[in-house]
């Protein structure tokens, strides 16, 4: 692909299919080479946390007859929890670009991961988004959504999914 690309956000979750991706683009995507002109191109591996409330999926419950309080020791060992699963995953995401020898830059940002990855892109000014596709059927895309689908449609760049082969 292109050598004129300045920069590649490769989003990855922590599924196989991110990491498959995250292999295809350091493969098979060329990055613009440094020059006196203008600076050299970069992958941004991407991870986008779900906020701690949906992340659990369950709430303490709600004070009676108070504020909406949040209980800090709760949310604190959410947020250690979600931490420990993103450097988990920039670990992995790391080894993969350490085996190629290529260096890449890491990016958390905490949210829906749709909405995210496309802000993310406009923000960073990205010229490719690479993803996996988990292909999931059409009962769980119906309740879950495709977040490849969400970011093909609404990034403002060129966006390559990257299918499971087997």
């Amino acid at each position: 692909m292109s050598g004129n690309l300045r920069c590649v956000i490769v989003a990855v979750d922590g599924s196989e299919e991110s990491m498959k991706a995250l292999r295809w683009a350091l493969d098979n995507i060329k990055l613009r080479s440094p020059s006196s002109d203008a600076e050299a191109g970069s992958f941004i591996i991407l991870h986008v946390q779900s906020p701690p409330s949906i992340a659990t999926g369950l709430n303490p419950g709600a004070i009676p007859f108070g504020a909406d309080l949040e209980v800090p020791a709760f949310a604190a060992a959410i947020e250690a929890h979600q931490r420990r699963i993103t450097e988990a995953i920039f670990d992995h995401a790391l080894k993969i670009c350490s085996d190629k020898n290529v260096k890449v830059k890491t990016e958390v940002v905490i949210g829906d991961s749709k909405e995210k990855i496309c802000e993310a892109v406009e923000n960073l000014h990205a010229d490719l988004l690479v993803m996996g596709s988990r292909a999931f059927g059409p009962i769980k895309r119906m309740f879950l959504g495709s977040v490849s689908n969400y970011c093909a449609n609404h990034a403002q760049c060129p966006v390559t999914i990257v299918k499971d082969t087997a």
